[in-house]
């Protein structure tokens, strides 16, 4: 099985220049996307076993990377 970490660009390749114009110009949207990188690579370490936490830690994390994941497509939209 191969985890693979789901960056904004990867996830949503027809809006890379965006992504990569607002992490730039928007401190708002940085931060946001900073934390969901982070998130991101979080979970696919618990994923992967390098990393151990409890089963309600995770799912909280992952709540939380598609709760970030929306936050910023919205973003990306407007």
């Amino acid at each position: 099985m191969t985890l693979d970490h789901h960056p904004l660009a990867k996830d949503f390749p027809e809006l890379k220049d965006k992504i990569h114009t607002l992490k730039t110009s928007d401190a708002h949207f940085a931060r946001l996307e900073r934390e969901y990188e982070d998130l991101d690579k979080a979970i696919v370490r618990l994923e992967t076993g390098i990393e151990h936490s409890s089963a309600a830690d995770f799912e909280s994390k992952k709540l939380r990377r598609v709760a970030l994941k929306d936050e910023l497509y919205a973003l990306l939209k407007a």
